[in-house]
């Protein structure tokens, strides 16, 4: 079938694009640049949009099989470290969201043949901060900046299911690449010999290997079984604490003395809440339709990535 990527000129669409490819789909990636989309798979090609409408792009989705909804401006920014939360740049996260939401609506109205299925980017900041309690789809959501962003962002694209079009909502946890996202640093300490947990270390990391990540990916759009919402981490989440001793052990590196909460909130200001607070979700819905991970356990997914 022929799947159509927003935002896939990133990490996770060029990796979802190979994956896809590889099983015979045709996937055509959208760019605001596709001049500068490299390197793509036999199979895979790029094709031009605004970021905020169907112009130039909307004939694609008439008899596509899948449209996958990653577009928007990154939460972390470009740069190794993340950028701070100024007004502007939550703005900015927020409208690059629901502009992409209504473009890809605007395209599954207009087309005679809908796609099969929609799948919806969102992130476990839904569930907003919490403490150990563990969260499984249905758990309430949050109040606070992502959470409230990831409720936007969801509900941008929901009027499709009014059209016949089965919609799946991916609430991603923290996907584990060293090629990119947050797992470089997290072990760039450790590489310093200067590895540590923060504040508490109470807080869950709600992780996934890349690979389960892509595979999963690929399980929801396949499985006419697949709607609504999913949470997209391992089945076993773990403490900061934890976390950072499992790397320590993994790596051969000692463990520090933990940084306080106030000297991240000092350094990154609101952005701080990525990795001093945390969520324990569950996978329930993918395990209970058989989704099967390779990378259960963190220490098995730790001693993948960094062998």
């Amino acid at each position: 079938m022929r799947v159509i990527i927003t935002g896939g000129s990133g990490l996770i669409g060029r990796a979802l694009t190979e994956k896809l490819v590889a099983s015979g789909h045709e996937v055509i990636i959208l760019s605001r640049a596709p001049e500068n989309v490299k390197g793509l798979p036999s199979g895979a090609r790029a094709a031009g949009w605004d970021g905020q409408t169907s112009a130039g792009w909307g004939d694609l989705v008439n008899g596509a099989g899948a449209v996958v909804n990653l577009a928007g401006e990154s939460i972390k920014g470009d740069g190794f470290l993340p950028s701070r939360w100024t007004r502007r740049r939550k703005a900015l996260i927020r409208q690059s969201r629901l502009d992409a939401g209504r473009a890809v609506v605007e395209a599954i109205r207009a087309a005679s043949k809908k796609p099969a299925v929609l799948l919806q980017a969102s992130a476990v900041g839904y569930y907003g901060p919490r403490s150990d309690e563990p969260l499984t789809e249905s758990g309430p959501p949050g109040s606070d900046f992502l959470a409230n962003l990831c409720k936007e962002w969801e509900a941008s694209t929901q009027e499709v299911e009014a059209m016949g079009v089965r919609r799946v909502v991916i609430r991603t946890g923290i996907p584990l690449t060293l090629k990119g996202g947050a797992f470089p640093l997290l072990v760039l300490p450790f590489q310093l010999f200067a590895g540590n947990w923060f504040g508490s270390g109470k807080q869950y990391y709600p992780w996934i290997h890349f690979e389960d990540y892509i595979a999963a990916l690929q399980f929801l759009i396949e499985n006419p079984k697949a709607s609504d919402v999913y949470n997209l981490s391992a089945p076993n989440p773990v403490s900061n604490r934890e976390f950072a001793r499992t790397l320590g052990k993994v790596m051969r590196r000692p463990v520090l003395m933990p940084v306080p909460r106030f000297a991240f909130e000092i350094a990154m200001g609101e952005v701080a809440t990525v990795v001093m607070d945390g969520q324990r979700m569950i996978p329930k819905k993918l395990q209970e339709q058989g989704f099967t991970f390779k990378f259960p356990s963190f220490e098995q997914a730790a001693r993948d990535l960094l062998k």
